[in-house]
Formats: structure tokens, sequence, C-alpha cells
């Protein structure tokens, strides 16, 4: 993967969503994790679909307990451990 965003502010959803784009456009292999108050993005369904060109999409399970309860996740679960495995896959990371 060429990019990672590691997305954990929900201040942070116009850039994120600025970036998704840019890499589609470009065809850059990008992927996204989510964690702490930036899950919180993803009870957006347009924010959703800006970021369905993502390689691999994955959301702190911790995270999305915490903050969405028991609402449907609209993408892959995962933990920290997941986390750390995308950041060694990607030869760049952007944290937002």
């Amino acid at each position: 993967m060429e990019l990672l965003l590691i997305v954990s502010s929900d201040a942070a959803g116009a850039v994120a969503g600025a970036l998704a784009g840019a890499c589609a456009r470009a065809g850059i292999a990008w992927g996204c994790f989510f964690t702490d108050r930036a899950v919180r993005l993803l009870g957006d369904g347009d924010f959703v679909a800006g970021i369905d060109s993502a390689r691999r999409a994955v959301v702190c399970e911790h995270s999305w307990q915490r903050y969405m309860g028991a609402r449907h996740c609209p993408l892959e679960l995962g933990s920290q451990t997941t986390n750390s495995s995308m950041v060694a896959g990607a030869a760049r990371v952007i944290g937002l």
C-alpha cells in the first residue's frame, strides 16, 4: 500500500475525504484506519461512500463500541494490532 491514513479525530473528516478523493483520482493504492472519535465520521453515509476506493478500511473495534455502541459498522472491525500491521505494510503514513 502506498499510503495509509490513520484518522483519530472527527474534526479531520474534510481532510480525510479530500485525501481519499485525491488518491482515487491519482490511482494511488491507499488504506485507512479509524480510531478514537474519528469513528463518528462513519455515521455519515456520504463520507463512507467517499472512502470506498480504499484498498482496506478498518475501524478500531474498541473505539466503535465506545462511540457508536451497537450501530452497524460499515467497515471492517479490527484492533490496534491491525493498525500496526497496516503501518508496517505502508510506504507512507499520514496521521489525522
